[in-house]
């Protein structure tokens, strides 16, 4: 079963809101017992210094701890069925891998805000001197 159906069933995924005279979605009749375990198993994550303790402090800060709880939760699930899937064991990604991604992504960010503010910006790695 691939994981888009898996966390379907679940319990772990997005849903838009409804509205007050809508009959019960599909939502209420699946798994909750998994979805309790998957949200206790993120929120004990978001305690930890690893890959998934990172993504819920960045998820916590945009869109709320209940958001990002659904998410970490759905990150597990992921992990796991890969995990099931090839038989491998899990390899920690680390806390700074959300940093090491997107280091470009930023440095190109924060040059383009220091421009606006009317800087003339020279990127040098460290370690080089500057020029005279």
């Amino acid at each position: 079963m691939p994981p888009m159906r898996l966390h379907g069933l679940a319990s772990v995924q997005g849903t838009t809101k409804r509205e007050a005279n809508d009959s019960v979605g599909a939502s209420e009749r699946r798994n909750r017992w998994a979805k309790t375990v998957l949200i206790q198993a993120a929120h004990a994550a978001a305690q930890t210094q690893t890959y998934l303790g990172e993504q819920d402090r960045r998820i916590n800060a945009r869109r709320g701890a209940k958001r990002a709880a659904v998410a970490v939760g759905h990150s597990i699930l992921v992990i796991f069925y890969q995990m099931v899937k090839t038989g491998e064991s899990y390899q920690e990604k680390g806390t700074d891998y959300f940093l090491a991604a997107n280091r470009q992504k930023i440095q190109q960010r924060l040059v383009r805000q220091l421009e606006r503010l009317g800087h003339t910006v020279i990127l040098q790695p460290k370690g080089e001197t500057a020029p005279a």
